[in-house]
């Protein structure tokens, strides 16, 4: 199971630890913040003891409001389950006895280093969990961004699939990983491709080496990450085994429960394949539209049939 720690979060958004300086090392596992304001009037039916706890405006102006012996009471009832941490965007103004609990029980308390809105603070924690606690696997191929769409190109060895992600770089595309591709599952829809860090901004090419495309053709060249909508197989000419069909057949390709739309290009002396990639991205991107080209071919070719009917 994939985790991050207390100590990460406080790297990451420059966070001021208050208590619990010791405690930093303390495990998070899950991906989604928490604000335990119906915890602190009294109702933990569903209390996610686990998941980061975000004590906002609201929370912390209700405690204020407390008497020295209901705050007592409330806080120690939150305290007691030791979540991971307790992260104070509003600021650390006021926040002594809360403090005081968590220097008690060992549990780490933080703040950001200016004000921040509650709302905004948890958006910015939670995308930053997801991702680095998401279910992830290594595969062979290249990422690429085309028109916006990130495609992943796979094929046997030496097919051609880095070649052909170097032209689409020269018409404006961009590379996000050749070789080795990660892909993260951020939900039951939704596959998020990057590289290993290693591999980052570099791509190989036979017979002529290793490529950084950002030293050569710009910051522009290259992406870090993009969200998978097409899985592009490229195979070897085989003869009379082209789809000639108005509309290709759907099929897909798994990727840890995802299922990605998949097609076949076959390689052949003179093929234009990037603009392949182009069109198929551009077809795809009409189809989430609502928008069929076979479909509207037929329906102009049943609108020019004669009436046969007198």
């Amino acid at each position: 199971m994939k985790l991050l720690t207390v100590e990460d979060l406080v790297r990451k958004f420059s966070l001021k630890v208050l208590a619990g300086e010791n405690q930093l090392q303390q495990k998070i596992t899950q991906s989604r913040a928490h604000r335990p304001g119906l915890e602190f009037v009294g109702h933990f039916d569903f209390f996610p003891t686990e998941r980061v706890q975000i004590l906002g405006k609201k929370e912390i102006n209700y405690l204020h409001k407390l008497s020295i012996d209901e705050r007592q009471l409330r806080i120690g009832n939150i305290v007691k389950y030791h979540p991971p941490c307790f992260i104070v965007p509003a600021g650390k103004e006021g926040l002594t006895y809360l403090t005081q609990y968590c220097v008690e029980e060992g549990i780490p308390l933080l703040c950001t280093n200016e004000p921040e809105t509650t709302s905004e603070f948890i958006m910015k924690l939670d995308a930053y969990m997801v991702k680095a606690l998401a279910p992830e696997i290594a595969i062979h191929g290249v990422c690429i961004n085309v028109f916006g769409m990130g495609i992943l190109l796979r094929g046997k060895s030496g097919v051609g699939k880095s070649e052909t992600a170097h032209t689409l770089i020269g018409r404006g595309h961009r590379l996000v990983a050749d070789d080795i591709v990660v892909l993260k599952k951020l939900s039951p829809r939704t596959l998020l491709g990057t590289h290993d860090e290693k591999t980052k901004e570099f791509l190989a090419l036979r017979s002529v080496g290793l490529l950084n495309v950002v030293r050569l053709y710009g910051r522009k060249a290259f992406q870090d990450e993009t969200r998978i909508s097409l899985d592009i197989e490229l195979t070897k000419w085989q003869k009379n085994s082209l789809n000639n069909d108005l509309e290709v057949k759907s099929t897909f390709t798994e990727y840890m429960g995802v299922q990605v739309p998949h097609l076949e290009i076959q390689l052949q002396p003179g093929r234009d394949v990037a603009g392949l990639i182009e069109a198929a991205a551009n077809n795809w991107y009409l189809k989430q539209q609502g928008y069929s080209a076979a479909e509207e071919f037929m329906r102009r070719l049943e609108s020019d049939t004669p009436n046969s009917s007198w």
